[in-house]
């Protein structure tokens, strides 16, 4: 009888040790995947302040400031949130926040389609992610803050901007907070040209307060740019410009090395490229016409 419950007890701590096993596994993959998404773009742009940030060429991204954020950083242990007001011309200014776990939501998120952010307009394209041209983007992720139709917190941005560009930051601080119980203190600054309505871009800074910035900081400006749509920014109007016959003939997206540089691209094993200096040489993937629209030419050697 003995030995038959020693036997159970034995079972039973196996068990419970898999399980603790497996969420702790399960919490190092999440940490690990949001690592690699804001890891993936290995030799991004950089530039000391927004007003020196490069036109849109081939990442949805580039760092500022060497990734340091620019507000000040205290003492914070309080979460809070602040929505800055709209300008006069109804656009959405600064919001920051110090990200905790109670400033989280607890439900779904509700309908935000009541917000028309300036320069909103609807447009389809078959080349978008969702077929929407523009998102309600959220300056202060919904997952970190559980704001929902807030028209200080919303502006027009494209699909482009709000995947590729802020989400993975976003998932970032959210992982971060959700896995440390830890503070995050947090910007997101929209970027207007003049009196146009709908933004260039926007910085996005971050700095976790306990560890001093060990888990989280960064700096970085996002475009607000869909590849192969050309955006009126003054006024939300759009239309394709890409090569779409091109595009079907070729398939799938190909490899290219890009030197920022001589504005040139190439071919992955073409000689010239090899002779890039590694400060001007990005690995690109997607279509040539991209390239060509942004600025680059073929190199003539190669014929890329």
């Amino acid at each position: 009888m003995k030995r038959k419950f020693a036997k159970i007890i034995s079972l039973l701590l196996a068990i419970l040790m898999l399980t603790a096993c497996s969420e702790f596994e399960n919490i190092e993959q999440t940490v690990s995947k949001e690592k690699e998404t804001t890891t993936q773009y290995t030799e991004i742009a950089q530039s000391e302040s927004v007003s020196e940030v490069e036109p849109y060429t081939v990442y949805p991204y580039t760092v500022i400031n060497n990734n340091v954020p620019e507000f000040e950083k205290t003492d914070y242990t309080k979460s809070f949130e602040k929505y800055g007001e709209l300008d006069s011309l109804g656009r959405c200014t600064s919001c920051i926040a110090n990200i905790g776990t109670d400033l989280m939501p607890t439900e779904e998120r509700g309908a935000i389609g009541s917000v028309k952010p300036t320069g909103w307009q609807v447009a389809k394209y078959s080349n978008v992610d969702g077929r929407y041209l523009y998102n309600r983007c959220h300056l202060i992720g919904y997952q970190l803050s559980a704001e929902n139709a807030n028209p200080n917190n919303l502006i027009t941005g494209t699909r482009y901007l709000n995947i590729e560009g802020m989400l993975p930051f976003e998932n970032k601080v959210a992982t971060y907070v959700k896995t440390t119980s830890n503070h995050v203190l947090y910007r997101v600054t929209p970027i207007f040209k003049d009196d146009e309505l709908v933004a260039r871009g926007v910085q996005m800074e971050a700095y976790s307060i306990e560890d001093d910035g060990e888990g989280v900081e960064f700096n970085v400006y996002c475009y607000n740019v869909q590849p192969d749509i050309e955006i009126d920014y003054k006024t939300g109007n759009s239309k394709y410009v890409g090569n779409e016959a091109e595009t079907i003939d070729n398939g799938e997206k190909q490899k290219y090395i890009v030197n920022i540089n001589t504005k040139k691209f190439h071919k992955e094993d073409c000689p010239s490229a090899k002779k890039i200096k590694s400060e001007n040489k990005k690995a690109y993937t997607g279509y040539k016409e991209n390239l060509v629209k942004n600025g680059y030419s073929p190199c003539s050697q190669c014929n890329p």
